[in-house]
């Protein structure tokens, strides 16, 4: 799932700058994040209106991110709709841009941050464990990807640093290439650490449409 966090109250009504808005959240991934389902929302909609900001309404896409179904619940609102001077959208950057393809007419603001795509741990937990590059290459490492899982993508190793299991970077963090040492150990793949792998083909994370 994406996982995002919302932005600082501060920085949303700078953005806003006590316009009439219309809120906009995402039933599925900012909904688990707990950045924009509709208690968020709600929330939100109650802050803003104690700062006397018109809230002219709301709408939980499922999800942001469908073009096609999120023009039908648009319609549904479009009278709240016509009444506001700006979008705020609680969701992804992919919900956010979804949006602004079907208003031209009205600006569109992100309420929130997209971090990465991970997975969840425990409630209110995430880890980070893709950062889609375009090229997955698991099947090398029994399924884990030291390309996102690594703060410096090491393909070949762990670098000097690693102490204990734990990443240089953050002692916060399992060190993947350990994670992956202790994979082939216990499937007695040892050697697979002979394979020496060329550079990542960065170019492969700049294919930005795809019609299947």
């Amino acid at each position: 799932m994406i996982i995002s966090a919302q932005k600082q109250l501060e920085e949303i009504l700078r953005l806003i700058n006590n316009d009439p808005v219309f809120l906009i959240g995402c039933s599925e991934c900012a909904t688990m994040c707990k950045t924009g389902g509709e208690e968020e929302i709600l929330i939100m909609k109650k802050i803003l209106e104690q700062k006397e900001i018109t809230v002219t309404g709301y709408v939980i896409l499922d999800p942001a991110c469908n073009l096609q179904k999120s023009k039908i619940q648009f319609k549904n609102v479009k009278e709240n709709l016509n009444k506001a001077k700006k979008l705020v959208v609680f969701s992804c950057g992919n919900g956010v841009q979804t949006v602004s393809e079907i208003f031209e007419n009205l600006e569109v603001i992100s309420g929130t941050n997209t971090l990465f795509l991970g997975e969840i741990k425990h409630a209110n937990e995430f880890e980070k464990n893709c950062i889609m590059c375009g090229e997955c290459i698991q099947e090398i490492f029994n399924g884990f990807c030291p390309v996102s899982r690594c703060p410096k993508h090491m393909l070949n190793g762990p670098c000097g640093g690693s102490r204990d299991g734990k990443c240089e970077v953050s002692s916060n963090l399992d060190c993947i290439w350990n994670t992956i040492y202790l994979s082939y150990k216990k499937k007695g793949q040892l050697n697979k650490f002979k394979q020496i792998l060329a550079p990542k083909d960065w170019s492969k994370s700049l294919e930005f449409k795809r019609v299947i």
